[in-house]
């Protein structure tokens, strides 16, 4: 990292939806913090980032990341996924339960917190569990988790399959005034699928999971949100169906948001075909008129945020028989350019919307005073190449697991700098 407490960022294209500005602009920063944006600046002995050409943002808020550690650092560590993220851009992240303990206690919040200071390189905030272990038999004490700093409550990778449990969750949760992330998934219409079900699974001979099974359960949690008077955010959608639910429950009034990943948004169920692990994920990949509903859902609104559902895997969990591989993929240092490439470059959402969908939103819906570059506000930023293509390559991933689902593919949109806490964090080569 830069120990220069000074930076002063040169002539880029700033965006800022948070201030509605989108100009081209220097920006100052200070020791941690952003002291001035505006025009022809200057500032003795600091360092100089020339961003002529290039697009300067609010650091990224990915609200929905598996860091793995405690329990699978084999897989990927608070150290090694953090790392991860400042090369995509990302600099705070929002960390799931889904670890080994769970982070079901006052104990085991604690356990990962003294982690995350002692080895994280960008901010990390922790989502505690909604039942003991993840298991969906008992609740956790969502108030001591409140209280000892956690800021939602998921069972994310699986779904609260009792609706007298999930609706005193969402009590509990609404008195707490905590955020609950949803894993909508019906397991007893799931079954035992690994990819969407119809023609496509049909073909490979392989067990379909249902749309039915995650716009039902969805269905069902806003309902008991509703009831509840709770905050509701859905996690992952990936059905056209969904979307349309999660929009009649805002025009209601609510209180739902959801976010969307890059690989639902890209590709369809036909990348399956070559039984490629790596795009075996859950929710599953769907159709192309899934795919242009949750377009269609970011572009009017309906879709809040943009987050990667980061989950990284060993070699020895994902090279195997596809039925028999882990659900799941990276995608930290992806989904910026991801995003550039499908949803900027063909004109789906423009850059202020973009910047709102990954940053703005997911940190106003996480309640974290991040995603906006006004004066005294952190200095949490990224300088991006918008226009310089490159290609998605195993050696080139900083993640300790290469499970991407982008293997391959040129992407539009490179980070040159990631600046976290007023300090260069990452940069380019």
């Amino acid at each position: 990292m830069s120990k220069n407490n000074k930076i002063l960022i040169k002539g880029g294209r700033v965006i800022d939806p948070a201030n509605k500005l989108d100009a081209i602009a220097d920006i100052l920063i200070e020791n941690g913090k952003i002291t001035e944006v505006g025009k022809a600046l200057s500032a003795e002995g600091a360092k100089k980032i020339d961003a002529e050409g290039q697009i300067v943002i609010p650091g990224i808020v990915d609200m929905h990341v598996h860091l793995r550690e405690p329990g699978r650092e084999d897989k990927e560590t608070v150290a090694s996924g953090t790392r991860a993220a400042l090369k995509g851009g990302v600099t705070s992240l929002l960390a799931m339960p889904n670890t080994l303990p769970a982070i079901d206690s006052q104990q085991n919040y604690r356990l990962l917190k003294s982690i995350i200071e002692e080895t994280a390189q960008a901010n990390v905030v922790i989502a505690g569990s909604i039942t003991r272990g993840r298991l969906g038999r008992e609740l956790t004490d969502i108030a001591q988790l409140k209280s000892s700093g956690a800021i939602a409550i998921s069972d994310d990778g699986s779904s609260v399959e009792s609706e007298a449990l999930m609706l005193e969750a969402l009590k509990q949760a609404a008195k707490e005034n905590l955020l609950v992330i949803a894993h909508c998934e019906d397991k007893k219409l799931c079954a035992n699928g690994v990819v969407n079900a119809g023609l496509t699974a049909t073909r490979m001979g392989l067990r379909g999971i249902s749309r039915e099974s995650e716009y039902k359960r969805v269905e069902r949690d806003i309902a008991l949100a509703e009831q509840a008077g709770a905050r509701l955010h859905i996690a992952h959608v990936s059905c056209a169906e969904s979307v349309e639910i999660i929009a009649k429950a805002k025009k209601k009034g609510i209180k739902v948001t959801c976010e969307v990943t890059p690989h639902h948004f890209t590709l369809d169920e036909s990348a399956v075909l070559g039984y490629d692990s790596n795009m075996k994920m859950n929710p599953p990949l769907r159709g192309k008129d899934d795919i242009a509903a949750l377009r269609q859902g970011l572009a009017n609104g309906t879709i809040d945020a943009i987050a990667s559902d980061h989950a990284p895997h060993t070699e020895n969990e994902k090279a195997i028989e596809f039925e028999r591989a882990e659900f799941g993929v990276v995608g930290l240092e992806t989904e910026l350019a991801a995003a550039i490439s499908e949803l900027s470059e063909k004109k789906i959402l423009d850059w202020p919307e973009l910047v709102r969908k990954i940053s703005f939103n997911p940190a106003k819906i996480l309640g974290i005073a991040k995603g906006s570059l006004q004066a005294g506000n952190d200095a949490d930023l990224v300088v991006v190449s918008a226009d310089k293509e490159w290609i998605v390559d195993r050696s080139g991933l900083f993640s300790k697991s290469r499970n991407c689902a982008f293997l391959g593919k040129q992407l539009k949109g490179v980070v040159e700098y990631t600046i976290y806490a007023g300090k260069i964090a990452y940069q380019r080569g």
